[in-house]
């Protein structure tokens, strides 16, 4: 493992620049959502970052992720859906 001074600089500066964005933005709708839609979102966030792992890191996206991430956003919109009802 080697360490190279600009490589770890210029991670931890996307890392809190795209960390600052992305907060920044939940800050700005949250407001707007009500508590259980605001959870519910909440957890599409891992699904998110797999899609992401897998689109610009090429990681692999298997059939387990797949079906893990349609029960994900199934979840979602069951409880989206059952908000709006009420």
């Amino acid at each position: 493992l080697e360490w190279d001074r600009a490589g770890v600089i210029y991670a931890l500066l996307s890392g809190g620049l795209t960390s600052g964005i992305g907060y920044a933005l939940w800050y700005a709708v949250l407001p707007r959502l009500a508590a259980t839609q605001a959870a519910s979102i909440q957890l599409s966030v891992p699904l998110l970052t797999v899609l992401a792992g897998s689109l610009l890191l090429g990681e692999a996206l298997t059939g387990r992720l797949v079906i893990t991430g349609l029960a994900i956003l199934g979840g979602i919109v069951l409880v989206l859906w059952a908000g709006k009802k009420a």
